[in-house]
């Protein structure tokens, strides 16, 4: 299983064509109280950088990016009843969606951890 990482702060986990999505701890950290989260309908098709989903915190509320474009197989629906859990676990048992992969080259595009970790800590 290999994990990747966008400059919108989401992350991807991908194990063959499925893969799981949702926002980073940093980003979660930004957002500070998650108190919503809206998610897409199964069967949706999202393109790469569509919205792929709506977080909203006691600060703001913020888009969250298909990494990849695919088809959504999955949704967390346990955030909806507990929308703390992406501030509990953004990077486990806070993910968003699940998707079937349509192209498997866009994951060249993404970051690792390591280049990840640069990326935040430049921005700030």
């Amino acid at each position: 299983m290999s994990v990747y990482f966008t400059k919108d702060h989401e992350w991807i986990s991908v194990d063959g064509d499925s893969a799981t999505v949702g926002i980073t701890a940093f980003a979660q950290e930004q957002l500070g109280d998650v108190v919503f989260v809206e998610l897409p309908e199964i069967g949706k098709s999202l393109d790469k950088g569509a919205e792929a989903a709506v977080v909203e915190s006691v600060k703001a509320a913020s888009e969250v990016y298909a990494p990849v474009s695919g088809e959504v197989v999955e949704v967390n629906s346990a955030l909806e009843g507990e929308p703390g859990k992406v501030n509990a676990d953004a990077e486990g048992a806070g993910w968003f969606i699940k998707l079937k992969l349509a192209d498997k080259s866009q994951l060249d595009g993404l970051m690792d951890e390591a280049a990840y970790k640069t990326f935040v800590a430049e921005q700030h």
